[in-house]
Protein backbone atom coordinates (compact mmCIF):
# COMPACT_ATOMS: atom_id res chain seq x y z
CA UNK A 1 0.00 0.00 0.00
CA UNK A 2 1.41 3.38 -1.05
CA UNK A 3 0.18 6.94 -0.71
CA UNK A 4 1.44 10.52 -0.70
CA UNK A 5 0.33 13.48 1.43
CA UNK A 6 1.39 17.09 0.88
CA UNK A 7 0.89 20.14 3.07
CA UNK A 8 2.06 23.77 2.97
CA UNK A 9 3.54 25.28 6.11
CA UNK A 10 3.72 29.05 6.38
CA UNK A 11 7.29 29.16 7.67
CA UNK A 12 10.77 29.25 6.13
CA UNK A 13 12.14 25.78 5.42
CA UNK A 14 14.95 26.05 7.99
CA UNK A 15 12.48 26.85 10.77
CA UNK A 16 10.32 23.88 9.73
CA UNK A 17 13.38 21.63 9.87
CA UNK A 18 14.44 22.98 13.27
CA UNK A 19 11.03 22.09 14.70
CA UNK A 20 10.66 18.77 12.83
CA UNK A 21 14.14 17.55 13.73
CA UNK A 22 13.75 18.00 17.48
CA UNK A 23 12.44 14.81 19.17
CA UNK A 24 11.30 16.91 22.14
CA UNK A 25 8.61 18.40 19.89
CA UNK A 26 7.09 15.09 18.80
CA UNK A 27 4.54 14.86 21.61
CA UNK A 28 3.16 18.25 20.57
CA UNK A 29 2.03 16.95 17.18
CA UNK A 30 1.83 13.16 17.50
CA UNK A 31 -1.17 12.37 19.70
CA UNK A 32 -0.79 9.27 21.80
CA UNK A 33 3.01 9.32 21.79
CA UNK A 34 4.09 8.08 25.20
CA UNK A 35 7.84 7.88 24.68
CA UNK A 36 10.67 8.18 22.17
CA UNK A 37 13.80 6.32 23.27
CA UNK A 38 17.06 6.30 21.34
CA UNK A 39 18.50 2.77 21.08
CA UNK A 40 21.61 2.81 18.89
CA UNK A 41 23.66 4.82 16.42
CA UNK A 42 24.11 8.59 16.43
CA UNK A 43 20.70 10.11 17.33
CA UNK A 44 18.86 11.33 14.23
CA UNK A 45 21.60 10.17 11.85
CA UNK A 46 21.42 7.44 9.21
CA UNK A 47 21.29 4.00 10.82
CA UNK A 48 20.10 5.28 14.21
CA UNK A 49 17.38 3.20 15.86
CA UNK A 50 14.79 4.38 18.36
CA UNK A 51 11.73 2.92 20.05
CA UNK A 52 8.46 4.82 19.90
CA UNK A 53 5.54 3.86 22.13
CA UNK A 54 2.03 5.11 21.37
CA UNK A 55 -1.10 4.67 23.42
CA UNK A 56 -4.21 4.02 21.36
CA UNK A 57 -7.27 3.52 23.49
CA UNK A 58 -6.30 1.13 26.26
CA UNK A 59 -3.39 -0.52 24.48
CA UNK A 60 0.17 0.50 23.82
CA UNK A 61 1.81 0.02 20.44
CA UNK A 62 5.59 -0.17 20.13
CA UNK A 63 7.49 0.50 16.94
CA UNK A 64 11.13 0.69 15.99
CA UNK A 65 12.27 3.65 13.91
CA UNK A 66 15.38 3.36 11.76
CA UNK A 67 16.71 6.49 10.08
CA UNK A 68 17.26 5.57 6.42
CA UNK A 69 18.29 8.90 4.91
CA UNK A 70 19.10 12.26 6.45
CA UNK A 71 19.75 14.99 3.93
CA UNK A 72 18.25 17.98 5.71
CA UNK A 73 16.87 20.44 4.88
CA UNK A 74 15.74 18.47 1.82
CA UNK A 75 14.87 14.96 2.97
CA UNK A 76 14.40 12.81 6.05
CA UNK A 77 13.40 9.18 5.51
CA UNK A 78 12.89 6.34 7.91
CA UNK A 79 11.36 2.95 8.47
CA UNK A 80 8.91 2.05 11.20
CA UNK A 81 8.41 -1.57 12.22
CA UNK A 82 5.83 -3.10 14.49
CA UNK A 83 4.14 -6.47 14.74
CA UNK A 84 2.84 -7.34 11.28
CA UNK A 85 3.59 -3.93 9.74
CA UNK A 86 6.61 -2.38 8.04
CA UNK A 87 6.30 1.26 6.98
CA UNK A 88 8.82 3.37 5.10
CA UNK A 89 8.33 7.12 4.88
CA UNK A 90 10.19 9.60 2.70
CA UNK A 91 9.71 13.20 3.87
CA UNK A 92 10.67 15.98 1.47
CA UNK A 93 10.81 19.65 2.42
CA UNK A 94 10.50 21.97 -0.57
CA UNK A 95 11.04 25.71 -0.39
CA UNK A 96 8.02 27.13 -2.23
CA UNK A 97 9.02 30.68 -1.28
CA UNK A 98 11.23 32.21 1.42
CA UNK A 99 8.26 32.04 3.83
CA UNK A 100 6.44 28.87 2.69
CA UNK A 101 7.61 25.25 2.90
CA UNK A 102 5.91 22.31 1.21
CA UNK A 103 6.16 19.05 3.16
CA UNK A 104 5.63 16.03 0.93
CA UNK A 105 5.41 12.64 2.64
CA UNK A 106 5.43 9.36 0.72
CA UNK A 107 4.45 6.28 2.71
CA UNK A 108 4.68 2.62 1.78
CA UNK A 109 3.36 -0.18 3.96
CA UNK A 110 4.10 -3.89 3.84
CA UNK A 111 1.97 -6.24 5.91
CA UNK A 112 2.53 -9.73 7.31
CA UNK A 113 0.26 -12.32 8.83
CA UNK A 114 -3.32 -11.33 9.57
CA UNK A 115 -2.50 -7.71 8.77
CA UNK A 116 -2.24 -8.62 5.05
CA UNK A 117 -5.95 -9.32 5.07
CA UNK A 118 -6.96 -6.32 7.18
CA UNK A 119 -4.77 -3.77 5.39
CA UNK A 120 -7.07 -3.14 2.38
CA UNK A 121 -9.85 -2.20 4.79
CA UNK A 122 -7.55 0.20 6.67
CA UNK A 123 -5.89 2.14 3.81
CA UNK A 124 -8.02 5.25 4.26
CA UNK A 125 -7.46 5.29 8.02
CA UNK A 126 -3.65 5.05 7.58
CA UNK A 127 -3.65 7.89 5.04
CA UNK A 128 -5.98 9.98 7.20
CA UNK A 129 -3.81 9.48 10.31
CA UNK A 130 -0.67 10.49 8.37
CA UNK A 131 -2.37 13.65 7.11
CA UNK A 132 -3.67 14.38 10.62
CA UNK A 133 -0.09 14.22 11.99
CA UNK A 134 1.06 16.57 9.22
CA UNK A 135 -1.76 19.03 9.94
CA UNK A 136 -0.96 18.90 13.67
CA UNK A 137 2.70 19.59 12.89
CA UNK A 138 1.71 22.53 10.67
CA UNK A 139 -0.40 24.02 13.51
CA UNK A 140 2.37 23.41 16.04
CA UNK A 141 5.07 24.85 13.75
CA UNK A 142 3.14 27.93 12.71
CA UNK A 143 2.28 28.72 16.34
CA UNK A 144 5.94 28.26 17.38
CA UNK A 145 7.52 29.82 14.30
Amino acid sequence: MKYTNTIEINLPRQRVIDLFDNPENMKAWQPGLVSFTHNSGVPGEEGAKSTLIYKTGKREVEMIETVIKRDLPYEFSGSYEMKGIYNSIQNYFIEKSPEVTVWKSQSEFTFKGIMRFLAPLMKNSFKKQSLDFMQRFKSFAESNG
